[in-house]
């Protein structure tokens, strides 16, 4: 929120000394009450815009790829996003409530020093998606750049970057470039940009039903088969595993959520329009891609479906001047419309995947690498850190496999958060019942001063146990599955679980600081 007219209108709502806190800077201050102006329109706008992007759109996929039937995928989907949708509603109240970001928030219950351990592991988890997001968006754009320019796929010859192919990199770089433009304009940009894509990517992808459909002649034969368990005992070995990927899938936004909600015009517009936003989208859109993917397969009868779960894969075959496997002429026969349906597939593909890396994947880590040190990191300095460090991750490598994605990624990294969000919920609902000193949050000296030892106590004793499963899943452990194993699958709802009673426990019989 970088304005420094905002900032003063901040102050004027805060105590004389606030101004001068280290911990306080202008993207970090609450945001003036009569500055709060999202509705429930933008918040709706917001999720539907971040849910509309290609991870969305192949998630059923990866489900039927490992033996579920479309309503099974569906289903599991579904309840994720409903399950995850709690703790974002609840962390979102303080947003709305005093219009303080995330990392601000974090100090009640960690400490003004201690916030930094939560900011800054959500900045981290943030940085690796932000890569990731802009490396699919990156080969979007190559993918369509090959279809019309046939040539563009040998530039360089075999040179590399960082372990990726010249084209690649290029258009990875191009990305990155357009991410970080955006965010340099500030959250008044995002508002502005998330209104205008969410309806434009919902367009696109109707467009693209209509056409799969039509051309097919109906949904394809593949909505009719069946599950590959034959027992309730191996749909749950694949059902938990998958429920904790998609409640991982928006872990990071259930912490990060008041770096949003702070511009909320109250607490009714942002929980219906999240209610509105989250879960049907994700519901809805997934079920595009179930029926898009069966009808192309009916058109695309010699192309292996498993890419058929790829939305930029046939929008290629779409643009592509030569016939795809299996048919005798292009899908398009004139240049022309090849050109300008290339366009269009490219601009919405882009749009798609832009949106929901600035909301999800910019906005959080900005004000949490702010948060390190308010007088010296702005949240454009913020921003560019995360560019440059989604860069050195070399996210790439984390979509290597479907199994290294789920079981090492989004499993991975919600046993991390998911222990972050069980302290902040406890603390703000059950021990402070919604009431925070908003001025002390930016006290050095203040009742939330240095580091809250209940909540690291709780934040490590939520992580421990699922570090074995983790190790033993990336490879680093070998061995028989034990105990730890079987309970790694769980690990976001065992750590939430586990850190919340961990923390009321300790900050019932450990003494609170009291402001000096």
């Amino acid at each position: 929120m970088h304005d420094p007219a905002l900032a003063k209108e901040a102050l004027a709502e805060l105590p004389p000394d606030i101004g001068d806190s280290p911990l306080f800077n202008a993207d970090l201050a609450p945001v003036p009450k009569g500055r709060r102006n999202w509705t429930t329109y933008n918040f709706a706008a917001l999720w539907i815009s971040m849910a509309h992007c290609i991870p969305t759109y192949m998630m059923a996929g990866g489900l039927v790829a490992v033996g579920m039937n479309w309503w099974q995928a569906l289903l599991t989907i579904g309840l994720g996003n409903v399950i995850v949708l709690v703790p974002i509603l609840l962390n979102a109240h303080p947003g709305t409530k005093y219009g303080i970001p995330f990392p601000v928030l974090a100090r009640s219950s960690f400490g003004t020093v201690g916030a930094n351990i939560p900011a800054v592991l959500r900045a981290i988890v943030a940085c690796g998606w932000f890569g990731i997001q802009t490396f699919i968006g990156g080969e979007a754009v190559k993918t369509f750049v090959e279809a019309l320019w046939p040539g563009y796929a040998h530039l360089g010859g075999g040179a590399t970057f960082l372990g990726l192919s010249l084209p690649s990199a290029l258009t990875f770089l191009v990305f990155w470039a357009l991410n970080i433009l955006i965010i340099l304009r500030g959250m008044n940009a995002v508002r502005v940009f998330e209104n205008w894509a969410a309806p434009l990517v919902l367009v696109m992808a109707g467009v693209l039903l209509v056409w799969a459909v039509g051309r097919a002649g109906g949904v394809g034969t593949m909505l009719a088969q069946p599950s590959k368990f034959s027992t309730v005992g191996e749909f749950w070995a694949v059902f938990v595993p998958s429920l904790t990927g998609m409640v991982g899938f928006w872990a990071t936004l259930s912490l990060n959520i008041p770096d949003f909600t702070r511009f909320g015009r109250g607490q009714r517009e942002q929980m219906l329009g999240q209610t509105l936003g989250l879960p049907t989208t994700m519901i809805a859109f997934s079920a595009m891609g179930v029926v898009i993917t069966s009808a192309s397969h009916a058109i695309l009868k010699g192309v292996d479906v498993k890419q058929l779960w790829d939305p930029v894969f046939i929008l290629s075959q779409l643009t592509s001047p030569t016939a795809p496997a299996g048919l005798d002429a292009p899908l398009i026969a004139s240049p022309g419309t090849r050109l300008l349906v290339a366009v269009i597939a490219l601009l919405g593909v882009g749009i798609a995947t832009i949106s929901v890396n600035i909301a999800a994947n910019v906005v959080s880590p900005a004000n949490d690498f702010a948060n390190l040190a308010p007088r010296l990191i702005s949240f454009k300095t913020g921003g560019l850190i995360t560019g440059v460090l989604g860069i050195l991750m070399m996210p790439w490598r984390f979509l290597a496999s479907a199994d290294t994605y789920i079981f090492n990624w989004l499993i991975g990294y919600s046993a991390l958060l998911g222990p972050i969000a069980g302290i902040m919920v406890a603390d703000y609902w059950l021990l402070r019942k919604r009431e925070l000193d908003v001025p002390d949050l930016y006290r050095v000296h203040g009742r939330y001063r240095g580091i809250n030892l209940a909540a690291v106590v709780a934040l490590v004793a939520g992580v421990l146990p699922n570090v074995p499963g983790f190790l033993k899943s990336a490879g680093v452990l070998a061995g028989e599955k034990n105990f730890f194993d079987a309970i790694y699958v769980y690990a976001w709802f065992l750590g939430f679980g586990l850190s919340a009673a961990v923390y009321v426990g300790l900050m019932r019989v450990l003494p609170r600081p009291q402001a000096t």
